[in-house]
């Protein structure tokens, strides 16, 4: 799970996977910002949201690429 540091996001500053325009019903929003990364389900109308460090977001994404999940 992801740290527990957070920062400010607002809700424009998401956006959605390009993977979920192929499966409307897995809909993950990622906001990219200076302070790191924050993740959300579109469904969650509570709109709980996952904070990662930029080093935690890059470890992530690289073990997605190189097929570790």
């Amino acid at each position: 799970m992801g740290s527990k540091h957070s920062f400010p996001v607002r809700d424009d500053d998401f956006q959605k996977s390009s993977w979920s325009k192929n499966n409307p019903k897995t809909c993950v929003l990622v906001a990219k910002k200076p302070e790191g990364v924050a993740l959300r389900d579109s469904k969650d109308d509570g709109k709980n949201t996952l904070f990662f460090t930029r080093d935690e977001w890059d470890a992530f994404t690289k073990g997605v690429k190189s097929d570790e999940f």
